[in-house]
C-alpha cells in the first residue's frame, strides 16, 4: 500500500515530528442526546426518547484541531466562539485535549452548535443554532493580526472553512499572503463556490460535490472533474489539488500528472469528520517529510478507521498505529535486504512492541521441515527474521558440492514464504556477529542442538532476549533429499 512503509511508521511512531500547526476556521460544538425510544407520545404521533446521556464534542475547524493532536502534533485553533455556554463548554473539551485556545476571540455571535438526538445508534433529529453572516471588518482585522502573531511560531497553516462567516476573503487573502511570505504551507479545505479567496494557497482538498458545485460539471463526469480541478488548480496559482471521493478515494492532481488513490475498504457506520480526519492526517504526513503519495495513502487509512465508529470521532496515533500494522509492508522481493535497511526496520518494529525472532540456516532444497520449523518460529514472536547462509559459508559447513541451490534464489524463495517478514545473507561461519548487531528478542534453533550451544545465546541475554528450541520434523532433511535422489539415479 505504501511506497515508503518504514518512513510511515517512523513518522506516526514519532508523532509527525511534534511539528505546530494552526488550524483556523469555523468552530463548532457537536452535542448527542443518547436514549432510548420505547412508545409513542400520547400528545402526538412522534417518538419519545428517554434520554441516557448527553456528550459534547468539538466540531468543525475543532474537530481538524483535534485530529492533529491525537496525532501527536502541537495544535492551536484561532477563529470564534460566542459569550455563551456552549462557547465557554467548547473551548474547555478543546483545552483538555491538549489543543492551545489562546487564539480565541470571544463575540456576541452565538457558538455554532448541532444537537443530534440518537436513539440505539440511530440519528433521529439534528437540531442547528448558528449564524452564517460574514464577520465585520473589526473583527476581520483583529482575527488576521492573532494569526499573523503565530505564523513564525507555526510550521503549517490549515483553512478549514466550514462557511460560517469566519473564513471571508479579506480574511483569507490576508492570511495566504503572510505564511507564503514565511515559506509556511497553507492547506485549505473549501466551502461554498467563491474559491478565489484561496489563491496563492498550497493545496485545497474540495470533494467531488464541493468541485462540481465551484465549476458546475456533472460528478457523473470523472475526467470533466478533473478537467475541472486542473483548470482550477491553474487559475488559483496552487501548487496541487486534493479531491476527495468518498469510497472512490482521493484523486492527485498535480502539474504535470493526475493520480489515483483508492479509500481504505471499511464497513461505513457515520462519516461525520471523515473528511477533517482526512485533511488533519495527511497534513501530518507532510509535516512528517512524507511524500504526497504516502501522505495521501496515510489519510485513506485514517479515514477508514473514523467511518467505523458513531458520531463525530477524531483519529489518534494508537487507532492510526493499529490499522498500520495490520497491513503487510511488503512485497517479497523488499524482504530481502541489507544489514543497515534491517537494523532499521527491527528498531522500527521493536519500538512500537514487537517481538522479533531470529533464527538461520542453509535451507537448500526448502522442504517440509523447514516449513514446519519456520512456521513455529514465526508463532514464538510477531516478526520473524531468517539469516541465510552465503553460498561460500555453506562449502565451508556442507563441503563442495553444496548448497544445490544458489544463495539468491533461496533468499528469493524464503521471501515468498508468508511466516518470515525479512532475510538477510551472512557470510560469517555463525551468526554472531549479526545477531549482536540486529540485537532481536529471541533466537530459535531446532530441538537437535543444547541452549548452551546455540550461537548468540549468551549475548542475546545481556540485552533481556531468550533462546527458545523448537521440535523438527524427523527424517526431513536435504540431505536424505540428495541420498534418495542419487539412490533413484545409481
Amino acid at each position: 500500500m505504501f511506497s515508503h512503509y518504514d518512513a510511515v511508521m517512523d513518522a506516526a511512531l514519532h508523532d509527525f515530528g511534534q511539528n505546530t500547526v494552526l488550524v483556523v476556521g469555523g468552530w463548532m460544538l457537536d452535542r448527542y442526546l443518547w436514549g432510548e425510544v420505547g412508545r409513542i407520545s400520547p400528545e402526538a404521533p412522534v417518538p419519545v426518547l428517554r434520554r441516557t446521556q448527553e456528550t459534547d464534542v468539538p466540531g468543525g475547524a475543532a474537530n481538524v484541531a483535534l485530529n492533529l493532536r491525537g496525532l501527536g502534533l502541537k495544535v492551536q485553533l484561532a477563529g470564534l466562539v460566542g459569550r455563551d455556554s456552549e462557547g465557554k463548554r467548547l473551548t474547555e473539551v478543546l483545552e483538555a485535549q491538549g489543543v492551545g485556545t489562546d487564539a480565541i476571540l470571544k463575540t456576541e455571535r452565538p457558538t455554532t452548535t448541532k444537537l443530534r438526538i440518537v436513539s440505539k445508534q440511530q440519528q433521529m433529529l439534528r437540531i442547528d443554532h448558528e449564524d452564517n453572516s460574514a464577520i465585520d471588518a473589526a473583527t476581520e482585522q483583529n482575527l488576521v493580526q492573532t494569526v499573523l502573531d503565530y505564523l513564525p511560531h507555526i510550521d503549517a497553516l490549515v483553512l478549514s472553512d466550514y462557511a460560517k462567516g469566519v473564513l471571508t476573503a479579506e480574511v483569507c487573502r490576508q492570511m495566504i499572503e503572510a505564511a507564503k511570505a514565511q515559506a509556511c504551507p497553507v492547506y485549505v479545505d473549501p466551502k461554498g463556490t467563491n474559491y478565489d479567496k484561496y489563491a496563492g494557497a498550497t493545496a485545497i482538498t474540495p470533494n467531488t460535490g464541493e468541485l462540481c458545485a465551484v465549476t458546475g460539471v456533472n460528478e457523473q463526469n470523472l475526467d470533466g472533474m478533473l478537467g475541472a480541478a486542473q483548470g482550477l488548480r491553474e487559475r488559483l496559482g496552487l501548487e496541487y489539488l486534493l479531491l476527495t471521493r468518498s469510497e472512490k478515494g482521493i484523486s492527485l492532481i498535480e502539474a504535470d500528472a493526475v493520480n489515483h488513490y483508492l479509500a481504505a475498504a471499511q464497513d461505513v457506520f457515520d462519516v461525520s469528520g471523515a473528511g477533517d480526519t482526512v485533511v488533519a492526517t495527511y497534513v501530518a504526513g507532510r509535516l512528517g517529510d512524507l511524500d504526497r503519495a504516502d501522505a495521501i495513502r496515510l489519510a485513506n487509512l485514517a479515514a477508514g478507521v473514523v467511518i467505523g465508529r458513531l458520531g463525530t470521532s477524531p483519529i489518534d496515533k494508537t487507532d492510526l498505529l493499529q490499522a498500520l500494522r495490520q497491513l503487510q509492508p511488503f512485497e517479497p522481493s523488499d524482504k530481502v535486504c541489507d544489514l543497515a535497511a534491517l537494523k532499521r526496520r527491527v528498531e522500527t518494529w521493536q519500538s512500537r512492541g514487537e517481538k522479533v525472532v531470529f533464527t538461520n540456516g542453509c535451507f537448500d532444497l526448502l522442504h517440509v521441515g523447514h516449513i514446519s520449523y519456520l512456521e513455529k518460529s514465526k508463532a514464538l514472536g510477531d516478526r520473524l527474521v531468517v539469516g541465510l547462509n552465503t553460498d561460500r559459508s555453506v562449502r565451508a559447513l556442507k563441503g563442495p558440492e553444496r548448497p544445490v541451490i544458489n544463495e539468491a534464489d533461496r533468499a528469493r524463495v524464503l521471501a515468498g514464504l508468508g511466516a518470515i517478514d525479512a532475510v538477510i545473507l551472512f557470510d560469517d561461519d555463525t551468526p554472531l556477529n549479526l545477531i549482536c548487531a540486529l540485537k532481536p528478542d529471541m533466537l530459535v534453533k531446532g530441538s537437535d542442538y543444547s541452549e548452551e550451544d546455540v550461537v548468540g545465546g549468551k549475548e542475546i541475554k545481556t540485552w533481556g532476549g531468550e533462546v527458545k528450541l523448537i521440535n523438527v520434523v524427523e527424517g526431513r532433511s536435504t540431505s536424505n533429499i540428495l541420498e534418495r535422489v542419487k539412490t533413484v539415479h545409481s
